[in-house]
């Protein structure tokens, strides 16, 4: 035992070194995107909330409500690490150490103190997706080898069968809403009391726990659009990098306040929008609901907004709606036009002007981050123009998740790229083609440990210590990447020609007429070959309407002679072996995986 725990301290003592490294690399750069040299080393999630608690202490981490009827509470770091320290130390106590514990439900404080709960000394957590089923559930708590699982009360019912079921290792139900203790079910609050107990009588199992920096300590399970779920291995070594080296890009204060929308089990909200601001003494305010998106932002008036593609445009549309309802189209564009000229000696016209825009995002938005997906530059570029910073990322959760970022000055953003690589790491493109476009491949310290228990799937895509993304692309001088589809996605034409999906379906969700839409390879009527580029369009309805009147936008022929006109135009613009040729409407949503990503590969999405 003796030699295990010499054996930890090395580990971690080689950890620190290896943080205040990549800190003098950073302040040292002299790299012009590396703006902010503000980072601290960390070298593990629990010695990160320590400092941050140290140096942030009354200061709020959380907001959240409670009950429907109330405002928000506001938390302090002080009373968070309480919380943290209290349930570790009560899981830890009922013989949780070194085992998986689950956690799963709707973005709120009592899933953060959880997860960290867990990571920080305890064991490791496996955060599960709150949009699956109780079979796809019982399937993942089975490959992971979960004993305990900390849920929402909508589950208890679906965790209390697998647990009777006796074909799980599941030992502790917890459930996060329950007041009091059941039988076969604890609930969260008496067990943080508990602990918290424990920790002022005395007992320090929890707060002495050593962690191995470079141990898998967090087990995620992507939701991948071809259905195989594939556990990615991160330590915390993967995320303290990330934490330490994309605030240099983009500017975070300790008084931002960072608004949680997006599911916090996926890495990209875990990493950037919950443990991104405890780093960076920042405060997280917890959205009840995407119904409540609006109503949120008015109260809690945040600084920082992380979304993907769908939710930024919603935005976009929701404001050039109004915009247009009220004729204003001509004085938003003079005022921002003039804009671009008086911010550059502080003059920010904007926000005296188009207070009605701001009020939308509740007064005091500063930065809207896009992920997750690609999003159209022009979007990106409008909420530039209106004076906030609006940018994209890339990361995968291999990458726990962030690999590049546009930096956060409006001289410096390129909107057409996912960002620049993120210091540390190092970029290639493999297989390029007379375009220079290949498939990205990247390395850092921030790539994971490999997929849990899939050897072979993990050989597959760590090459020599590089990751193989599967997504396609170029990178400029700067180390700007730039993505033009998913590798498994490329459609290869009967003449050897590639075509990329996704940007036919960029130039048609230009379209005012497209919601959504899904290129596929569709075939001739009595041929064999893919030799056909077909999109299966969802309209917009609203759009449609007030294109074609209410009475033809209801003739499914009229809508596809609209849609075709548009295409046309797309088609004129594009190589014969790109030109979409076939066109099917559909009225029901796609179907689509729990990261609103469309499932491509659905036959029925066709």
């Amino acid at each position: 035992m003796e030699n295990k725990d010499m054996n930890i301290e090395q580990k971690i003592l080689n950890a620190k070194k290896q943080a205040e490294q990549v800190i003098e690399n950073l302040n040292t750069s002299r790299n012009k995107y590396v703006a902010y040299k503000e980072s601290r080393p960390v070298w593990t999630l629990k010695q990160m909330m320590e400092t941050s608690t140290l140096l942030y202490g009354e200061k709020t981490a959380f907001m959240q409500k409670f009950h429907k009827d109330e405002g928000y509470t506001e938390i302090s770091y002080n009373q968070a690490m309480d919380d943290i320290n209290g349930l570790g130390t009560a899981l830890m106590k009922r013989g949780q150490t070194g085992k998986r514990i689950g956690v799963i439900g709707e973005n709120c404080y009592q899933w953060a103190v959880s997860y960290l709960a867990a990571v920080c000394g305890t064991g490791v957590v496996v955060p599960l997706d709150k949009e699956l089923g109780p079979r796809e559930l019982k399937q993942l708590i089975i490959e992971a080898e979960v004993t305990t699982i900390l849920f929402m009360e909508k589950f208890e019912k679906i965790f209390r069968n697998m647990a009777e079921s006796g074909e799980t290792n599941l030992e502790l139900l917890i459930n996060m809403n329950a007041e009091a203790s059941a039988e076969g079910v604890l609930s969260w609050t008496e067990l943080v009391e508990e602990g918290r107990q424990m920790v002022k009588e005395g007992e320090r199992c929890f707060l002495d726990a050593q962690i191995d920096p470079d141990a898998m300590s967090i087990l995620l399970f992507t939701s991948g659009t071809t259905g195989i779920a594939k556990g990615v291995m991160l330590c915390h070594r993967n995320i303290c990098d990330n934490l330490m080296v994309a605030p240099t890009l983009v500017k975070v204060h300790p008084e931002d306040i960072f608004f949680s929308v997006l599911p916090i089990h996926h890495t990209y909200e875990c990493t950037c929008g919950f443990l991104m601001p405890l780093y960076k003494g920042a405060s997280i305010a917890y959205c009840e609901g995407l119904k409540y998106i609006v109503k949120n932002l008015q109260e809690v008036k945040p600084t920082i907004f992380l979304g993907v593609p769908l939710i930024v445009e919603t935005l976009y549309k929701s404001i050039i709606k109004n915009i247009r309802k009220g004729g204003k189209e001509g004085l938003v564009e003079k005022v921002m036009k003039a804009n671009r000229l008086t911010s550059k000696v502080g003059l920010d016209l904007n926000r005296k002007l188009l207070k009605d825009i701001y009020k939308v995002f509740g007064g005091r938005m500063r930065i809207i981050i896009s992920g997750g997906a690609a999003i159209d530059p022009d979007i990106l570029t409008f909420f530039n123009d209106l004076g906030f910073i609006a940018i994209q990322g890339y990361g995968l959760t291999e990458c726990a998740p962030m690999a590049a970022l546009n930096p956060g000055s409006h001289k410096f953003m390129r909107n057409a790229s996912v960002g620049h690589l993120l210091p540390g790491m190092e970029v290639k493109i493999t297989d390029a083609d007379e375009n220079g476009i290949g498939e990205i491949c990247l390395k850092g310290r921030n790539i994971m440990m490999g997929y849990y228990n899939m050897p072979e799937a993990s050989a597959e895509v760590l090459k020599d210590g590089w990751f193989h993304t599967g997504d396609l692309g170029y990178v400029d001088s700067e180390n700007f990447i730039y993505i033009t589809g998913r590798k498994k996605n490329v459609i290869i034409t009967a003449n050897g020609k590639n075509v990329f999906p996704e940007e036919l379906e960029y130039l048609l969700g230009k379209i005012p007429y497209v919601a959504e839409s899904l290129v596929w390879a569709g075939t001739e009527e009595g041929s064999s070959n893919n030799d056909v580029i077909a999109a299966t369009i969802i309209p917009d309805k609203e759009e449609v309407a007030l294109a074609l009147g209410e009475e033809k936008a209801a003739d499914s022929a009229e809508v596809e002679k609209l849609l075709w006109a548009e295409v046309d135009k797309i088609n004129k613009t594009l190589p014969l072996f790109k030109r979409i040729q076939k066109i099917n409407l559909r009225e029901a949503d796609f179907e689509k995986t729990t990261a609103k990503k469309i499932k491509r590969f659905v036959e029925s999405n066709k």
